[in-house]
């Protein structure tokens, strides 16, 4: 077994929009392409055929309360970071149907969603602009879940506003609104489940694809702990799996929500929307402690490690549009002050590590993971223990030509390099804190590698999370994190 050895090694201040508008990256809404899923079925990608990464940002009260000035600074300091995707809500939470937007207006004239109100939408039409300006896509649910369901909810009165004919009526009218928009994502469900409600869903889904003539891809955003699989597996309208793996806990395994999607027939591309908010309380209760970026990196790359296309971040004053008045869930930062926390910043280096390497041929795999020293037999951790594995081939197939290994604490790491079928491998380690590469040099394959203990470049403000990573010598990749040409 070879040991390895090696050196240890903004946000723009809103005066006039025309003048912010005007500093805009020259992206125009015709350079967004449309997404559709890959011939693999695994992965989303544009009209081109290049691969599409799905960075989303958690902003489901973005046409709700933010002004135009606000939705400026929001989604600037967004797309400056990476994100690629924002999450948005229609008819919002947070008495969506009843408090106004930051305009003073209603989304409908008497609480009848078959008046709705123009300038509302009109709105709503300048935000999805602005952020397809910046080559950000808008994951738009068209509403709220609360707004379908009759249940009680624990924030406010509930409105049982939509059946399955007004809801097709609905969907078909918000659908056709942005037929010719290439940047929309469509997400039903709004944080519930679809018991008891199917019938309503399935019109809604229907109306935007009568509306938009098919145009976008539709997805469902079910509660926590949930996949969207659980509910709509094999309808023909739902294009990818939505799970979302939540806020209930710390060591949750998100990685068991993609794989049990991952493993489905009709095959579907799967990912989290929704893993733990940084700056939640845990379970929601400031007794538990909070969410910090470290927890978000792990649940972040256990997902897309385990076969996700891409992941969704969130954190707890974002979502809301919090202000300092009436926050929810504990809220105690300003939206604007969490623009800057830590775990935002991070989540591009997954997203640059991922497009690093082979794309659309990555693949999850535990065989690759080998015990300590004393016994070369699969690796089966669970928790902070657990690793996960990805590469790129074919299953059961020794045909990579990379692999990675993400570990929430880091260790030592034996890797079976016989998946690799080449004679030199090079090696690296990579922080996702900080999105280096660290090399660890060359060496013969010997069909194993060890990552030593001693080889971790422990430095001021590094996490204790760590990727490995195993090239092919011969393909001559990049360091990890750096665009592949």
């Amino acid at each position: 077994m070879k040991k390895l050895s090696g050196p240890v090694y903004y946000h723009l201040k809103s005066v006039f929009l025309v003048v912010l508008i005007s500093l805009l990256p020259k992206v125009s809404i015709a350079q967004l392409q449309n997404l559709s899923v890959s011939p693999n079925k695994r992965f989303l990608i544009k009209a081109d055929g290049s691969p599409f990464f799905y960075l989303g940002d958690t902003g489901w009260e973005l046409f709700h309360r933010l002004n135009m000035n606000d939705a400026y600074t929001y989604l600037s300091n967004r797309a400056s970071k990476g994100f690629n995707v924002i999450q948005c809500v229609v008819l919002g939470e947070l008495n969506g149907l009843t408090d106004p937007n930051a305009n003073g207006d209603l989304p409908f004239e008497d609480l009848n969603s078959d008046k709705p109100n123009e300038k509302y939408f009109q709105h709503v039409d300048k935000i999805v602009a602005l952020g397809n300006s910046m080559g950000l896509y808008m994951a738009i649910l068209p509403t709220w879940g609360a707004w379908v369901m009759k249940e009680e909810h624990p924030l406010f009165k509930p409105i049982h506003l939509f059946e399955p004919e007004n809801a097709y009526r609905y969907g078909k009218f918000i659908g056709n609104r942005y037929r010719n928009v290439p940047g929309i994502i469509w997400v039903l469900g709004g944080d519930r489940n679809a018991t008891g409600y199917e019938k309503t869903w399935e019109a809604m889904a229907k109306g935007l694809r009568d509306g938009d003539g098919g145009t976008h891809l539709i997805t469902y955003h079910p509660r926590g702990q949930m996949s969207s699989s659980a509910f709509w597996q094999n309808a023909s309208w739902l294009d990818f799996n939505m799970n979302q793996s939540g806020h209930a806990s710390r060591n949750v395994n998100s990685y068991d929500f993609i794989l049990n999607d991952y493993n489905l027939k009709p095959v579907k591309p799967t990912f989290d929307g929704e893993t733990n908010y940084e700056d939640i309380p845990v379970s929601f209760h400031p007794s538990n402690g909070w969410f910090t970026d470290y927890d978000v990196r792990v649940s972040s790359y256990f997902s897309v490690f385990a076969g996700g296309f891409g992941i969704s971040y969130g954190c707890n004053s974002i979502w809301q549009m919090n202000t300092g008045k009436n926050p929810f869930v504990y809220a105690r930062r300003t939206w604007q002050e969490s623009l800057e926390l830590p775990g935002a910043f991070q989540m591009r280096y997954l997203k640059n590590l991922m497009e690093s390497r082979p794309f659309l041929t990555r693949i999850p795999d535990q065989e690759l993971l080998l015990q300590t020293q004393t016994s070369l037999v699969p690796f089966e951790g669970k928790g902070m223990q657990h690793m996960q594995a990805t590469r790129d081939g074919s299953p059961g197939k020794k045909d990579a030509t990379y692999i990675m290994v993400y570990m929430p604490v880091g260790r030592s790491i034996t890797i079976n390099t016989s998946y690799i079928p080449s004679k030199r491998l090079r090696a690296w380690w990579y922080d996702p804190r900080y999105g280096a590469a660290i090399p660890l040099g060359e060496f013969e394959n010997t069909g194993t590698l060890e990552g030593g203990w001693n080889t971790l470049p422990w430095h001021h403000g590094a996490g204790p999370d760590w990727v490995f990573i195993v090239d092919d010598a011969s393909m001559n990749y990049p360091p990890p994190g750096e665009r592949l040409k």
